[in-house]
């Protein structure tokens, strides 16, 4: 049985994509902890994150550290926390949280009904530093 991320990644169920290439995406989190939480998924459908190859690990790190400068940008914090957890949902996944602190990181604080127009205003945000990041040369840095 696929899991919901993957049914995401092949279009069946709708996300905020800010990141998309050949082996991983990023969308935001249906229930942010912070604006612009953001989870990093590869599409190969893995259920422990150990069980990537060394290429894929890599690429999900780097995808990962990525998307945390532009979160970064859009929303200048303390750290951008970077957690693996995939107790919920059978499928490698990195949450990607602005942090002021470890209170952030706090999942029984999720938002659990975010309004629809700043998910899609954090998701252009988010793009748009990716964009201006790559475009200045500053994407790799």
């Amino acid at each position: 049985m696929s899991s919901v991320f993957t049914k995401i990644i092949q279009g069946d169920l709708p996300a905020r994509f800010v990141w998309r290439d050949a082996s991983v995406v990023a969308f935001l989190s249906i229930n942010p902890l912070t604006p612009g939480h953001t989870l990093v998924v590869p599409i190969l459908e893995t259920d422990h994150w150990i069980d990537l190859d060394a290429g894929e690990w890599a690429h999900v790190a780097e995808v990962s550290r990525q998307i945390a400068l532009a979160i970064n940008d859009v929303w200048p914090s303390e750290k951008v926390a970077l957690m693996l957890l995939g107790y919920d949902v059978p499928h490698v996944h990195a949450h990607l949280v602005a942090t002021s602190g470890v209170g952030d990181i706090d999942f029984a604080t999720a938002d659990l009904d975010p309004d629809p127009a700043e998910m899609d205003d954090a998701a252009t945000k988010i793009r748009n530093a990716l964009t201006v990041r790559e475009a200045t040369g500053v994407a790799a840095a």
